[in-house]
């Protein structure tokens, strides 16, 4: 890209191999998204070229149009030799949101931006692969129309399963995703009032104005007061070059922790889903594998990605979170963000990265200091048997995924507001969902637990109740709710909403009733951190009540 001193104030370009002038990009103006992906492409990691339009325009999206479509975008066209709306190469881009302080799942993505009739034919002379158009382009007609146009996302939903009869959409061929992406256009027009947009730049606009305005959404908002964070801060938005994780049987996308992020261990943690793209591993609505199924999908990306994640503690000085997309068997990174975690790896990754030599005694220090002898213990389940006082053999309903570990014994609970009237009154609950969802973030406050039948561990959800340090549990096979008998069946038992049952999240295993338990410290970690506090002139906070007390769940 050639200098220019009209580059706009407020964007910013990464991975063009060259800077525009007056390009001073901070975690404030930028959002730490895009200041990340800023990082790893200046580190040398694969990351697609984006164009970030900065937090600047929050409050008045309209602004950043004119210099987005004079300037910006024609940079983004020319860091990737392509062309947005082309007919022969078109330039498809993700939307992302991203603030200075990481929020996860809390406001909108939008992927597949400029497929529309007039390139899609440009997009199969790229790939060569049907099926990927056609599937792309309807993953952009519901997220669309569900984002921009408020159309509701359940009759999309309900048009898959109408077309899948039960199968892994994953399975459809692209006859099959053709037709279904023209239904598609049908659910669109007719509740929308008007025809999806052809035009790409309408496209474009629409997608970033909703990103933008998803900084006011309920759940966004609930989650600031959560935290504390400054509603004046805005978002940024990311237009990046998109990268297909469902372009065939050597793709896919992935979400992973460099460390276990409920223990601490140092173990990378990677869900991942072949043949599929990013939103469908994080949004909560879909199972995922280990790291297992990317080493047989693509086993140079995950000897790439092993690599990638030390080079990524040693870049950002802690645990991460990252993004990426597997595409025809190239690795690229998509995120990274210090990731959420437990107490007890909150302990054990500040001493183990003190212990690498990646940070100091004092940052150690401050990132453990507000953790008490309580936060490095664990609830485990009591060894249920005939000598065991008061107790009797338990067997488990069920398995699930364990996103986060401990025991919970509550209520069933089957949405917020059972949720809500049940936490007034001091009762112990579980919110029990289909799908493991951000919007939920308000309930699962107050909640001791979440159960759902889908999602990941690396959901946005399952990371919002690590963070909250609640037991979760995930893809649960066995679990199928009753919306209108209140009700929910776990294997062949039947529960009504209000009756007990118990979450193993160290096991991932589900129970009737409530369990004793037994709370269990880790003696050794807890010593290494009294350790580092008294070698510290800093008062040691703790008040060393370690030990084991058996008492319900």
């Amino acid at each position: 890209m050639k200098a220019t001193n009209h580059w706009p104030k407020h964007f910013y370009l990464i991975g063009s191999g060259q800077t525009p002038p007056h390009h001073k990009p901070t975690r404030e103006n930028m959002g730490s998204k895009a200041h990340n992906l800023l990082r790893m492409s200046s580190i040398g990691l694969p990351v697609p070229q984006a164009l970030v339009i900065g937090t600047h325009f929050t409050s008045s999206p309209e602004d950043c149009m004119l210099p987005l479509f004079s300037v910006g975008l024609p940079a983004l066209e020319a860091a990737t030799d392509m062309v947005f709306g082309d007919p022969r190469a078109p330039l498809i881009v993700s939307v992302r949101s991203g603030a200075p302080v990481s929020m996860p799942g809390m406001m909108e993505t939008l992927l597949n931006v400029g497929l529309c009739e007039a390139t899609l034919p440009g997009l199969l002379r790229q790939t060569g692969n049907p099926r990927l158009v056609w599937d792309a382009y309807r993953r952009l007609i519901a997220t669309y129309g569900e984002v921009v146009a408020g159309v509701p996302g359940a009759l999309f939903e309900d048009e898959i399963d109408r077309t899948t009869v039960g199968r892994d959409e994953r399975s459809l061929d692209f006859s099959e995703l053709r037709d279904l992406s023209k239904r598609f256009l049908s659910i669109y027009s007719e509740h929308a009032g008007e025809p999806f947009p052809q035009d790409v730049r309408t496209q474009l606009s629409g997608a970033v104005k909703a990103v933008f305005a998803s900084w006011q959404l309920p759940k966004a908002q609930a989650y600031r007061e959560m935290h504390g964070i400054d509603d004046a801060m805005g978002t940024a938005v990311t237009i990046q070059r998109m990268v297909f994780g469902n372009s065939g049987c050597h793709s896919g996308a992935g979400v992973g922790f460099t460390r276990d992020p409920t223990s601490g261990e140092k173990l990378i943690w990677v869900d991942f889903l072949a043949n599929a793209q990013g939103e469908d591993v994080v949004a909560g609505q879909r199972n995922a594998h280990g790291h297992e199924v990317l080493a047989q999908t693509a086993s140079d990306a995950w000897s790439e990605l092993q690599a990638t994640a030390q080079r990524l503690e040693q870049e950002f000085q802690d645990m991460q979170d990252f993004e990426f997309t597997v595409q025809d068997g190239a690795l690229y990174m998509l995120q990274t963000r210090s990731g959420k975690r437990t107490p007890l790896a909150t302990a054990r990754i500040a001493l183990d990265l003190l212990d690498e030599g990646l940070i100091d005694a004092d940052q150690a220090m401050e990132r453990a200091q507000s953790l008490e002898d309580g936060d490095l213990a664990t609830l485990e389940l009591v060894e249920q048997g005939a000598n065991t006082p008061g107790g009797m053999p338990v067997t488990a309903l069920a398995r699930a995924t364990a996103a986060c570990n401990g025991v919970v014994s509550g209520e069933i609970a089957l949405d917020a507001q059972r949720v809500q009237e049940r936490a007034t009154v001091g009762a112990s609950v579980v919110l029990v969902r289909q799908d493991a969802q951000t919007s939920d973030i308000a309930a699962l406050e107050k909640a001791a637990g979440l159960l759902t039948q889908r999602g990941a561990r690396t959901s946005h959800a399952a990371v919002v109740a690590r963070q909250m340090n609640k037991v979760c549990l995930v893809a649960c096979s066995a679990l199928h709710i009753d919306e209108v008998r209140r009700s929910v069946r776990i294997d062949d038992r039947e529960f009504a909403e209000g009756d007990l049952i118990t979450l193993d999240g160290n096991e991932g295993l589900v129970y009737s009733g409530q369990v004793a338990t037994v709370s269990v410290t880790d003696e050794t970690l807890l010593a290494r951190l009294h350790a580092l506090r008294n070698a510290s002139p800093r008062t040691d906070p703790l008040a060393h009540r370690s030990g084991k007390h058996q008492h319900p769940a």
